[in-house]
């Protein structure tokens, strides 16, 4: 799986973990390079806390386009370390 802003690639990865039908990146495969986090926060009623981050390629920036979740919860706990995609990060196999 790829994920990419801007015509460049974010995260690559073979091991994504498939939660409702979101695609989560290890985050050894992760460009952390492109990722800001933005202190955005949500939460999600059995995963628990996620925060997000901006993406930015060249000057152009996806604001709150990636999130994860850095404690989730015992029922997400496949999800730790892992970081997924949208609003303007395209996810492709």
């Amino acid at each position: 799986m790829k994920a990419m802003f801007n015509s460049t690639v974010i995260a690559e990865s073979t091991a994504t973990v498939v939660v409702e039908g979101n695609h989560y990146f290890p985050e050894r495969d992760v460009h952390m390079e492109y990722l800001s986090a933005n202190g955005e926060t949500s939460i999600c009623p059995w995963k628990g806390k996620a925060e997000y981050f901006d993406v930015t390629v060249e000057g152009e920036t996806a604001k709150s386009a990636v999130w994860m979740y850095p404690h989730p919860s015992f029922l997400a706990k496949k999800i730790t370390g892992h970081f997924a995609f949208w609003r303007g990060v395209d996810v492709t196999e």
